[in-house]
């Protein structure tokens, strides 16, 4: 068994009209890309859900609620491998300007700019990772109804 490396939290976060939130990654000498939004745990985080809670201020300036996790995937990192946990989650607010982190202040890390993304959709649209967009457009009902 290979040792966990890097472990991360990530939201499939729905607005009020059912669109997936996403993050699109503008990256130079890059095609863009769109992930959703989260991040890696810290120490300080109490639990999965505190740490996406947390990602989720930082990356959007966003609150959500009626966590639920439905995902989880498994990729080789250095090492050993990269576990990230995903959450199905409804926004509640959201405010771009309280965005913060050092991905925002770093402009040869590119630009994030914010999605809003029907399910219908997502075929057209290059999710990473590619096993996540088989997931959610699956179980598209299932993931509405909760």
């Amino acid at each position: 068994m290979r040792q966990i490396v890097r472990r991360s939290v990530r939201a499939i976060l729905l607005d009020e009209d059912d669109r997936l939130v996403l993050i699109k990654r503008i990256k130079p000498g890059q095609a863009p890309y769109w992930t959703t939004p989260g991040g890696g745990l810290e120490p300080t985080d109490g639990s999965l859900e505190v740490a996406l809670r947390r990602e989720l201020h930082e990356e959007l300036g966003a609150e959500a609620d009626r966590f639920a996790q439905v995902f989880l995937f498994t990729a080789p990192a250095g090492a050993g491998v990269s576990v990230q946990h995903f959450f199905v989650c409804r926004l509640v607010q959201m405010k771009e300007e309280a965005r913060t982190g050092d991905e925002f202040a770093d402009p040869s890390r590119g630009d994030y700019q914010l999605d809003r993304v029907g399910i219908d959709k997502l075929p057209a649209v290059d999710l990473k990772p590619d096993a996540l967009k088989e997931f959610i457009t699956a179980n598209e009902e299932a993931l509405l109804s909760m």
